[in-house]
């Protein structure tokens, strides 16, 4: 089977605190958008997991994601199961758009379906936690408000979908060194969310992400692409996630079109859009 895997966008971030494991909590507003990966699945020997890509600057091996989605499953099954998996990569690593995590989730659904297991998004809940803060979300898909770390999920009314472009830099950020810069000063315990006063309003202009602070020290041409897709007349535009890619939501097509087009150069600009939950989970479902 090929199956699609899609990226996602935060449309806002707000740093929480930081809890006793070292990590952040937060509250997030994550949406799925329509660039995706393509994972081909083919049944192998029992016990064998065979994984490829094509981006060479991805392991593919056991530490990778993909693998350890479908070793958690081979172990329900006592390795008497195997797969071949081949991933095709559109959305690259390291840039805040969750294609790893995405990755293993669908994977997760395939081989429970497969491999005869079974077992719906939400009872495979507890091995996507396992695997990752964000994997968790691919098995919801549309909006979602993230709270915790990002994987206690509450899916929300769609938005009307919207263009999205999204603009990728030619290097990933390790997400570990942007929440490592992350200062008392960031944490909104006890201040008003507006994320929240967002879904009461709607207001585009209301969205932060706490993160950005931390990222333009280190990145500031990434603050320049953002005022620059704000110009062109994105009605939000944001590092997403820890970055390094930064989008802009536009009102229609045509606006989104000519921005790419007016766009320097030398970035990959890449036009998408947001896709709500039913539309997701359609085309999930095509594939598998």
């Amino acid at each position: 089977m090929t199956i699609k895997s899609f990226a996602k966008i935060n449309l806002g971030l707000e740093i929480v605190g930081k809890r006793a494991d070292g990590y952040h909590d937060i509250r997030t507003l994550f949406q799925t958008i329509s660039l995706a990966d393509e994972l081909d699945i083919e049944p192998a020997p029992a016990g064998v997991l065979d994984l490829a890509g094509d981006d060479p600057s991805i392991a593919w091996d056991q530490t990778n994601l993909v693998h350890r989605a479908a070793r958690l499953l081979q172990e329900l099954l006592g390795k008497t199961r195997g797969a071949k998996i081949t991933v095709r990569k559109t959305v690259p690593a390291g840039r805040g758009l969750g294609g790893g995590s995405s990755n293993a989730a669908v994977t997760l659904l395939a081989l429970s379906r497969m491999w005869g297991l079974g077992l719906k998004a939400g009872e495979l809940a507890g091995q996507a936690r396992d695997l990752g803060a964000d994997v968790p979300f691919f098995l919801k898909g549309g909006l979602c408000l993230g709270e915790d770390i990002g994987d206690r999920l509450t899916p929300l009314p769609d938005l009307a979908p919207l263009p999205c472009l999204v603009v990728f830099p030619p290097f990933p950020i390790p997400t570990a060194s942007i929440y490592a810069g992350v200062g008392p000063s960031l944490t909104s315990s006890g201040k008003v969310s507006k994320i929240m006063r967002f879904l009461e309003s709607g207001d585009f202009g209301l969205l932060e992400n706490d993160l950005e602070h931390v990222i333009f020290r280190a990145y500031p041409e990434l603050e320049r692409w953002k005022s620059l897709l704000r110009e062109r007349g994105a009605l939000l535009s944001q590092v997403s996630g820890s970055g390094s890619a930064v989008y802009g939501l536009f009102p229609d097509r045509e606006s989104a079109e000519a921005a790419r087009r007016d766009f320097p150069g030398t970035s990959d600009a890449r036009l998408a859009a947001t896709l709500p939950r039913e539309v997701y989970w359609a085309q999930l479902g095509a594939g598998a």
